[in-house]
């Protein structure tokens, strides 16, 4: 471990030692010693696993409890430690010298110039990808986010004061920080770890406005910065030569499908505030700038287009005017921009006399400042902060992000029916009506930017898609609207250029399609597919289906977006985002990429500014490279050749995956082995965890599917059945040589294999067969065993790594530090579930086995840093 990294987690683990004596005495700090001490053992292969079990079981469920806790607060901090390590480390690197920074921005447009000197200008060929590039994420309230809001909270108080200890400070301050921060620690451990009621979706989007305020509304100007940068050192001093490409998406207060507390009120509340936050976000910076702009008109004279816009606004507001120029006297564009902030203000306030009318008005009036500073010489001052609020208000509008609708097709299919039939209509169909009345509502306040995209979740043909444009028809006012197919399990991708076929004669498709320039958008879903077909399946048949619909827009003269429907975790679609870009079949970035973010990976990639600029680079960096000739060459050629080959692999996984699933009782199985049942008591979201009462696996949702098997650590939906696939084309490993050539020159093969990789490193043997034991069918889980011990030993045999991770030093140090603690959170969850399972016919004791299983569940996901 680094000394840094090291030096924090002592620091913090000892404060949290001492909140444990202050709490419970020396005896509850001592048994969490001997609890950590002994799994260390069980990982060293010192202390028998038993022992260890019954170190645990031999506790009273109060003891228990508390140590549960203290696992669980030791992983908010060791993560909290951890992030300000990879803060520093990025520090360092954007400081260590003229290098640009593997992923970044500037090594992406370095490499696209040195490969296209000999075809054609830098300038030419940059400004070709450039002008397409785009990237829309896209944050959703799928329940993955297990920690309490107030949880989090108290971990950035933390974060604060570390950071400023890390800097330090003099005696003094030192002294002063460490009182205030035992004080944070010793509050986390006696804060209520998880929640007791349950969220709303107004919570939810207040949630994710945090992510907003603290981190995204600062970092967007510091990614174009660093792009126009890139392209020529001179930023700041001359035009810039970037645009804003960002533009964030939302389903936080939209996506209704399947759950029943999302309604058209709440669409609407969450768009005011949304807009809320943004309309204070950039009157506070349009004053800010205004009151430290304080050119003077002798230095700086206005010009004949600002003159006028002052006279107007003189005439308009004698008063509010009079009273700003008091105060900035020979200073107009001072004036002006306090006067913008004002009429901000107002907008905000729904002040209808001065407000703006759309956030185009605000961009006209921001670009004459800066079109007067710079005729007037002061380029610095034109193209320095104002041009950042420019960027910031192009990006963000009055709305911050882009409302997206989410429905299942049957609820469409039904209330068409009721509409046609002209008869009274039920209470689901008013609801879908009203939503659609709240989307007309939205695009007349905010503009057709704010929310336009309709998605239609299990989308099985274009009927699907008209019933939703129909619909919207049928209302006096119709909004403007983009309906997007959704296409998510095995069939549905296989159908999906059928259903744009059919979409293209459908009326108000081809009106689209007129007036956007032909723009298309299709969202693909990797979680319900690695569900039905497994990973391996589900990884090629969604490349396949990105290849059809390539294929198709190119046929149709159509501009295709695709909207990947990735997951944080490993087993719904997720991993390193650069290097998924880099393995999409050719043509389909094309230098726009849409994903979903979801759950903790929205505060893992966009909690700190540092590390949300980080990831938005990477990102960039990977969509320009993807969208080169050069790449899109080479994975096209990868894929040509080893394409055979990985179809024999994905025959051979799936079916190993669907003969486990589709085992007689798996699913009762299932429910016996995990915790699944008791994650819904979790409260981490407002959606239910299943579409439908039924208690089969095809109505659970792929989450808590993902999520119930990471508490298990078996981590199956990351890894099984890519086993027997590698099995049988090894052909007893005389084939070996061709799968690692195929790992090192195919993306989706090394991604596949890599994301496999990661998942079996987060898995644990041993605790996994007590867990699979609780089912009591053996032959279930030897079987799932032998997949664990096949799958580990052939991708070990591919990669050519001697251990889990060997080529990732950071990652498998983080892993191999947390997988004893996480442990030692298993077999407390172990002791709840067996007893559970068993049957307690005292209230009292179940209540408290519960709340030790519910416990634990949160320490396991602190502890592996993913869940759903």
């Amino acid at each position: 471990m680094p000394e840094p990294l090291r030096r924090d987690v002592r620091l913090l683990g000892s404060m949290l030692g001492d909140s444990l004596v202050e709490y419970g005495g020396r005896e509850l700090l001592d048994d969490v010693e001997r609890l950590r001490h002994a799994v260390i053992g069980a990982r060293r292969g010192e202390v028998d696993i038993d022992e260890v079990a019954a170190l645990v079981d031999g506790w009273s469920l109060e003891r228990a409890v508390q140590v549960a806790r203290a696992f669980t607060v030791y992983f908010h901090l060791t993560n909290l430690a951890e992030e300000h390590h990879r803060i520093r480390t990025l520090r360092e690197r954007d400081s260590g010298g003229d290098a640009p920074v593997r992923g970044s921005i500037a090594a992406a447009v370095e490499e696209i110039s040195a490969t296209g000197r000999a075809e054609e200008g830098d300038a030419e060929r940059i400004g070709r990808v450039l002008d397409a590039l785009e990237f829309r994420p896209v944050f959703t309230a799928h329940p993955t986010e297990a920690r309490r809001r107030a949880v989090v909270t108290a971990i950035q108080r933390i974060s604060d004061l570390l950071a400023a200890l890390n800097a330090e400070p003099g005696a003094g301050d030192r002294a002063d920080l460490e009182r205030r921060l035992r004080e944070e620690v010793d509050l986390l451990w006696r804060t209520a770890l998880r929640r007791r009621t349950q969220m709303d979706p107004l919570d939810e989007v207040r949630t994710a406005m945090a992510a907003f305020d603290e981190t995204i509304y600062r970092v967007v100007p510091r990614v174009y910065r660093a792009l126009d940068a890139a392209l020529d050192p001179a930023t700041g001093a001359r035009p810039p030569l970037a645009r804003s490409y960002l533009r964030f998406g939302s389903w936080i207060g939209g996506d209704r499908d399947g759950n029943p507390y999302v309604t058209a009120q709440v669409t609407r509340d969450a768009i005011a505030i949304q807009a809320e936050h943004v309309l204070r976000a950039l009157g506070n910076t349009c004053a800010r700038i205004g009151r430290e702009l304080t050119v003077h008109a002798s230095t700086t004279p206005p010009s004949a287009a600002l003159r006028d816009r002052l006279a107007a606004a003189r005439t308009a507001h004698p008063a509010r005017f009079a009273e700003i120029a008091k105060r900035s006297p020979d200073e107009p564009h001072r004036q002006f921009l306090l006067y913008a902030a004002d009429r901000i203000a107002a907008t905000r306030e729904r002040d209808a006399d001065l407000a703006y009318a759309s956030p185009e008005e605000l961009l006209a009036d921001l670009r004459v400042v800066q079109e007067s500073l710079a005729a007037a010489g002061a380029v610095r001052q034109a193209y320095g902060r104002v041009q950042d609020l420019i960027w910031q208000v192009e990006t963000f509008g009055f709305h911050l992000a882009e409302l997206e609708i989410r429905q299942h097709s049957e609820v469409h299919e039904q209330a068409l029916a009721e509409v046609r039939a002209g008869g009274a209509l039920s209470e689901m169909t008013e609801e879908v009506l009203d939503t659609l009345r709240v989307v007309a509502w939205i695009q007349n306040r905010f503009g057709e930017r704010a929310c336009r995209r309709y998605i239609v979740s299990f989308t099985r043909s274009a009927d699907d898609i008209a019933a939703v444009y129909e619909l919207a028809e049928s209302l006096e006012q119709t909004p403007v609207l983009d309906v997007i197919p959704l296409f998510e399990t095995g069939e549905d991708l296989d159908r999906a250029p059928a259903v744009l076929d059919g979409m293209l004669k459908i009326p108000a498709v081809r009106r689209r399609l007129e007036q956007t320039g032909r723009r298309l958008e299709v969202m693909l879903g990797y979680s319900d597919s690695a569900k039905q077909l497994g990973p391996t399946t589900a990884t090629l048949r969604l490349y396949d289906a990105q290849e059809a619909l390539v294929a198709w827009a190119a046929r149709n003269d159509v501009r295709l977006t695709l909207f990947h429907g990735r997951g944080g975790s490993l087993g719904r679609g997720g991993g390193p985002a650069g290097r998924a870009i880099l393995a999409q079949a050719p043509g389909s970035v094309a230098g726009g990429f849409k994903v979903t973010e979801q759950g903790e990976v929205i505060f893992a990639r966009y909690g700190h500014p540092q590390i949300a600029r980080r990831h938005i680079e990477q990102v960039t960096n990977a969509v320009l490279l993807a969208s080169t000739d050069a790449v899109q060459e080479r994975i096209r050629a990868a894929a040509a050749r080893f394409r055979p080959l990985a179809d024999k692999i994905s025959d051979a996984a799936r079916a190993a995956f669907r003969e486990l699933i589709e085992t007689e009782g798996f699913a009762e199985w299932f429910g016996r082995v995990s915790p699944l049942e008791e994650i819904s008591e979790l409260r981490i979201g407002s959606r239910p965890a299943r579409r439908k009462k039924a208690r089969g696996l095809e109505d659970l949702r792929a989450i808590p599917w993902v999520f119930a098997w990471t508490q298990t650590r078996v981590n199956l939906p990351g890894w099984y059945g890519l086993g027997s696939g590698l099995a049988a084309v090894s052909d007893g490993g005389r084939r070996l040589d061709e799968l690692r050539e195929a790992y090192r020159s195919w993306p989706l093969f090394a991604a596949l294999m890599d994301n496999a990789e990661m998942s079996l490193a987060k898995a644990d043997r041993a605790i996994a067969e007590r867990y699979l034991a609780l089912g009591g069918r053996p032959e279930l889980t030897e079987r799932v065993l032998a997949e664990y011990d096949r799958t580990r030993s052939l991708v070990l045999a591919v990669t050519e790594h001697e251990r889990l991770l060997a080529n990732r030093r950071v990652l498998s140090r983080a892993v191999e530090l947390r997988n004893p603690y996480v442990d030692a959170l298993s077999h407390l969850q172990l002791r709840a579930l067996k007893a559970l399972r068993a049957g307690v016919e005292d209230d009292a004791e179940r209540e408290r086995l519960e709340d030790l299983l519910l416990l634990s569940v949160n320490g396991v996901a602190a502890g592996l840093q993913n869940t759903g």
